[in-house]
């Protein structure tokens, strides 16, 4: 009967596969689809998207909400056998969403990505895995937001010898640098450092004696409920903890447009780029703020996505999801900077 059942789940899978799409979002249809819905061994995980605009007019499109040759977000939404898949892959800190990051789409045009999912997201065990598209949203762009419905595949045979993070080291609070960091700039990482953690420690310090909704917790957090307190003190007491006592390593390699990026499964190991050496000090997009932010996104202290670029496309997000604001780095960065100062 267990066989029967299998190849009858497997069957349906197969229909499946040729693609499926959600209905159109905002105009957008996307769809997923795979030759073959049942994998044996351990192959790559490879999945095309396309992405149409079914309207009649062309629409923009964030040029960061579509995937790439190598994944930069989770992109994706995976489960095996109803267990969320650890994305394993890169989180990136942007600036503020500008024209040139944006792409038009004009009516009845088609994109087409071939994803291949073993290098970013856990697929190293047999079983039953669903497998969803889901941009993380405009971040404040005005721009179109894309899903797809659920992809269904089954791996079989698979040796669990996938990459694995590598466990951190002991907390004994250095700091290394890796990625050819010259003098001045280990100095400016030096001074970072001290002041992401004048920034946690006094974020800690001031929604531990926090009982009631505030200008300055509405402003970044949204509606006040005593859960929603709890949960951003609890992160930013693990924020101070990561700052003071745990090993961080700093890299300078990276020289992409944006602020910096980590793996989130990898503390506590931040990669700084380009815009971060042009960032001020301290204040709005710091460079302190900036490892506020990186260091949220470690599952290890916050686990935090990123919904949302930028402090208006923050506000907003405070204001109507106040439970993604929780979880969205960009906030917990822009509580802490408290910049303009509120009380």
């Amino acid at each position: 009967m267990k066989h029967i059942v299998r190849w009858i789940v497997i069957v349906a899978m197969v229909f499946a596969a040729f693609g499926l799409a959600a209905a159109p979002r905002d105009g957008i249809e996307v769809r997923l689809s795979m030759p073959n819905p049942v994998l044996h061994g351990d192959v790559d995980v490879t999945v095309t998207v396309t992405i149409t605009n079914t309207t009649r007019h062309p629409v923009k499109l964030l040029r960061w909400q579509l995937p790439s040759e190598e994944l930069e977000g989770a992109l994706f939404n995976i489960e095996r056998d109803g267990v969320a898949v650890t994305y394993t892959g890169p989180l990136i800190k942007r600036p503020a969403p500008g024209p040139d990051d944006q792409m038009r789409l004009d009516p009845g045009q088609s994109l087409n990505y071939q994803v291949e999912l073993t290098s970013a997201y856990d697929l190293s065990r047999n079983g039953r895995y669903t497998i969803e598209y889901l941009s993380r949203g405009a971040h404040g762009a005005q721009s179109a937001t894309l899903r797809s419905e659920k992809l269904y595949l089954w791996l079989e045979g698979r040796s669990a010898k996938a990459k694995r993070p590598p466990p951190p080291p002991p907390p004994d609070g250095n700091i290394s640098y890796t990625g050819n960091c010259s003098a001045s700039q280990q100095t400016i990482l030096q001074s970072a450092v001290v002041n992401a953690k004048d920034y946690s420690g006094s974020s800690t310090g001031y929604l531990g004696g926090l009982s009631f909704s505030t200008p300055r917790y509405a402003e970044w957090f949204g509606a006040y409920t005593p859960d929603r307190r709890a949960t951003a003190y609890d992160h930013f007491v693990k924020l101070t903890d990561a700052f003071t006592t745990k090993p961080l390593t700093l890299d300078c390699k990276c020289k992409k447009p944006y602020y910096a990026y980590v793996y989130p499964v990898q503390p506590y190991k931040i990669y700084l780029c380009r815009v971060f050496w042009s960032a001020p000090a301290i204040g709005t997009d710091s460079q302190a703020g900036t490892l506020i932010h990186e260091m949220s996104h470690f599952t290890v202290v916050a686990g935090t996505d990123d919904w949302a670029y930028g402090q208006v496309a923050a506000r907003t997000l405070a204001d109507t999801y106040p439970d993604k604001a929780l979880d969205n780095a960009d906030n917990h960065e822009y509580f802490a900077e408290n910049t303009p100062d509120l009380p």
